[in-house]
């Protein structure tokens, strides 16, 4: 599916990217789910969010830790509460170390508790981009504190990509388990 450019195609993608996903991880076996990560041997994966995340916990978790800045950012500005999209003292030169920081943050959460934490903000997350219009979405320049870009790339960002990205990863993960 081509990255969506209407509230629509947002929505629908959130939702079915999400399904897809989880229905990827209901087909885990016990054994990929109790194999950490490893996709050393890969020369192609070098981007560092291949070495950080070791299980399906670490990556549901960053997922999860998106869409929280998603829900704050949103609110906080809604309100009149000018906030930037990345926490201080992150940008998005160094939001690398951010990741990490969630990283380390989240070691001792269960998968169960990464499971429901997800599961809630990807519904409240829906129901976010629910309430605003196609334009107040897809059009550039609505909203100041959105900066050159639509409110819906950051919706697209933290769902339906977001989704795709993790879905490759844990596709990744059972290719390996399978040598």
């Amino acid at each position: 599916m081509p990255r969506p450019r209407t509230k629509d195609e947002l929505v629908l993608a959130s939702k079915e990217n999400y399904e897809k996903f989880n229905l990827f991880i209901s087909q885990l076996s016990e054994d990929e789910l109790q194999t950490p990560f490893d996709f050393s041997r890969d020369q192609k994966k070098k981007e560092v969010h291949w070495k950080r995340d070791k299980n399906l916990r670490d990556v549901l978790i960053h997922l999860y830790e998106w869409q929280q800045l998603l829900l704050t950012w949103v609110h906080s500005n809604q309100k009149g509460l000018e906030r930037s999209f990345l926490p201080e003292p992150y940008n998005w030169k160094n939001y690398g170390e951010m990741n990490v920081a969630i990283w380390k943050k989240h070691q001792k959460t269960s998968l169960e508790e990464a499971v429901r934490l997800l599961e809630r903000s990807h519904e409240e997350v829906l129901e976010l981009m629910k309430g605003f219009s196609n334009d107040e979405l897809f059009t550039k320049g609505i909203y100041k504190w959105t900066g050159g870009t639509s409110l819906g790339s950051y919706f697209v960002s933290a769902t339906s990509s977001h989704y795709n990205w993790a879905l490759k990863k844990l596709k990744a993960h059972r290719k390996n388990c399978k040598g």
